[in-house]
């Protein structure tokens, strides 16, 4: 990779630990700590949350009609996405040994907190869960993904990508075939940026 590229990935890098400085800061502003991996709100900060929540009643009567009958078809996604969950794991621990590449953790990916926000209610509990479930499963399944492709084919697009995995700042530029073949080995095993976390 060039040292141009290599800088910009770098700075989006650091783009993105700034947004997460900032996210942070809604613990302050929202009366809210972390303790040992729980959420734990100021006591008038739930007193308030209490008295904003929707009643489920209130909530289904005022809900839009054609986003009520669409809903379960939205719910029934979790067979096939649970399914999935079950096939990268089983992938992971059966391959990953094999190919001497670490393991994704699910935990950095699958965040199930917003129970905690008293100011919803059942059902929007129940939808926040869900959607925390399958977002987090699709980053937790790109990042195995990613790894997989690192060792398998490190190769960037020739063409633009919308969104692109955490392994692929490591990948050889497109085209580079005299890289590639100095040093495929090397990369399929550069997995050190991870063992530092």
């Amino acid at each position: 990779m060039n040292d141009k590229l290599h800088t910009l990935f770098d700075h989006i890098k650091q783009l993105e630990d700034e947004v997460l400085v900032e996210i942070r800061k809604g613990q302050n502003k929202f009366g809210y700590e972390i303790r040992e991996n729980k959420v734990h709100f100021a006591q008038a900060v739930s007193h308030q949350h209490r008295r904003l929540k929707k009643s489920l009643a209130r909530y289904l009567k005022e809900s839009n009609f054609f986003s009520m009958v669409t809903a379960p078809v939205i719910w029934f996604c979790v067979v096939p996405v649970a399914f999935m969950d079950v096939v990268a794991e089983i992938y992971q621990f059966i391959c990953f040994p094999v190919y001497g590449i670490p393991k994704v953790r699910r935990k950095d990916y699958i965040a199930l907190d917003r129970h905690h926000l008293r100011y919803l209610n059942s059902m929007e509990k129940f939808n926040c869960a869900y959607c925390g479930y399958v977002n987090g499963l699709i980053a937790y399944v790109q990042e195995i993904a990613g790894r997989t492709e690192q060792y398998w084919c490190p190769i960037k697009h020739a063409v633009s990508l919308k969104t692109r995995h955490s392994r692929y700042p490591h990948f050889f530029d497109y085209g580079d075939a005299e890289q590639f073949r100095q040093r495929i080995e090397q990369v399929r095993r550069d997995f050190a940026d991870l063992k530092k976390r």
